[in-house]
């Protein structure tokens, strides 16, 4: 969508540990990386070519205004925001920080293909190797499910000294049509929703337009 839109100017929301929002700026283009993880952006800020992207600590209420031509927010960052009314704020601000023409490009997980029942211990157990950290196990597990509410916990299992960490997340399963009505109420027009490439049939991926 990059080589296709040609922005000058990106918002990576939800950046993280900032590999997409580097990888953009080595290509020329302005970025802003915002995240609310003082953890990740600190981690952002130590790794090669960190100094060609502005970095902001926060969530969408610290977005500059007209500010780019491109806002993105992947990795399913949409589905962590599960209060409505932070819901209506994100889409309320990055409305204002697209210039005219601009775009707001996300993806969602479809919730009609239910995810949530192959996030089971046997079905998600993986074994990773970390620099400097060695064996990890890690899998997710389901909690609970009140939709469009569901909650999991992610374990992680440190083989080189037994160490047990553990996260409980909650996501919102949005449907079409919902995310839709609620782009156009914020002034958004739908441009189109595309296929996810890497996980065909399973995410929707919204491409809305500041059309004024």
């Amino acid at each position: 969508m990059i080589d296709e839109f040609r922005p000058k100017a990106v918002i990576d929301l939800g950046c993280g540990t900032g590999l997409l929002a580097r990888r953009l700026a080595r290509s020329g283009i302005a970025v802003t990386g915002v995240d609310p993880a003082a953890g990740s952006l600190e981690y952002a800020r130590a790794q090669p070519g960190a100094h060609r992207v502005r970095w902001i600590l926060g969530d969408a209420s610290v977005l500059p205004t007209a500010a780019a031509d491109l806002v993105l927010m992947t990795g399913n960052a949409a589905q962590a925001i599960i209060e409505p009314a932070d819901w209506d704020e994100m889409l309320r601000r990055t409305f204002a920080a697209l210039r005219p023409g601009g775009r707001f490009v996300f993806e969602t997980r479809d919730p009609g293909r239910r995810a949530w029942e192959n996030w089971t211990r046997a079905e998600s157990w993986r074994r990773v190797q970390i620099d400097g950290v060695g064996s990890v196990e890690t899998w997710v597990e389901l909690t609970g499910v009140d939709l469009p509410l569901v909650s999991f916990r992610h374990t992680w299992v440190f083989e080189s000294d037994g160490a047990v960490l553990t996260s409980d997340s909650t996501l919102r399963f949005r449907d079409r049509a919902e995310i839709e009505h609620d782009l156009e109420r914020h002034g958004y027009a739908v441009d189109e929703v595309r296929d996810a490439p890497d996980r065909p049939g399973l995410e929707f991926v919204f491409v809305a337009l500041r059309a004024d």
